[in-house]
């Protein structure tokens, strides 16, 4: 027969083991880039139903407390060098580079903060089945340094919703990193490409040796 005291103990010991365990996020992946555009998958594009305001941005960030949104936060991240952080997170001062094409910008104001797949072509790719709270995790991705980008509104604003068959960046030496990073952000949410897309990925890839693409799955 069991003690008193002994069940006490075997109570007090199963208290402390949690219900359930949380799963391991998953390792991140390196692969070259023809292998990575290879890995995604090609579907016919569809806008049916769009509108922007269904990707919920920019919310609070990762520290809802700090008062600094998602773009403050990528802001704040990308900074060469540091603006002055005022109450409310009002940011004055600072440089970035814009990699897009070359810049160096002082003051956040002549920047976007790009999403590396626009929102309507996210949409287009398989976004358009997701929840709205998965929908807004994309549209304030603060998980992988390459969803999000800061770059010269000029240059955000020529990207439009094109992807890397319509467009790409204006200096030809970050074609290369450009397609790995569109690449890995398809990856990070399994979101699928366009044939014309797909057959523009692989061609950049063909000519980008040495290039690598590393993402983690999106939680």
């Amino acid at each position: 027969m069991i003690s008193t005291l002994t069940r006490a103990a075997l109570a007090a010991a199963f208290a402390v083991i949690p219900l359930t365990v949380a799963a391991p996020a998953q390792a991140a992946d390196t692969l070259p880039l023809g292998a990575a555009v290879a890995q995604l998958p090609v579907a016919d594009e569809s806008r049916a139903g769009y509108t922007r305001d269904k990707f919920k941005h920019w919310n609070s960030g990762a520290n809802p407390s700090d008062g600094c949104n998602t773009r403050n936060e990528v802001l704040l991240a990308e900074a060469i060098e540091p603006p002055t952080v005022a109450g409310g997170c009002r940011l004055s001062g600072g440089t970035w580079f814009s990699y897009y094409d070359g810049k160096e910008v002082t003051g956040a104001s002549g920047l976007d903060i790009d999403h590396m797949v626009p929102l309507a072509e996210a949409w287009d790719s398989g976004a358009s089945a997701w929840t709205a709270a998965r929908r807004e995790a994309f549209a304030n991705d603060l998980g992988a340094d390459t969803s999000l980008v800061a770059v010269t509104a000029q240059q955000n604003r020529q990207k439009a919703d094109q992807d890397p068959r319509e467009w790409m960046p204006l200096s030809h030496d970050v074609h290369c990193q450009y397609a790995a990073e569109w690449t890995a952000t398809k990856l990070r949410w399994n979101l699928a490409t366009d044939p014309a897309e797909r057959a523009a990925l692989l061609e950049l890839a063909a000519s980008c040796a040495g290039t690598t693409v590393t993402y983690q799955p999106a939680p």
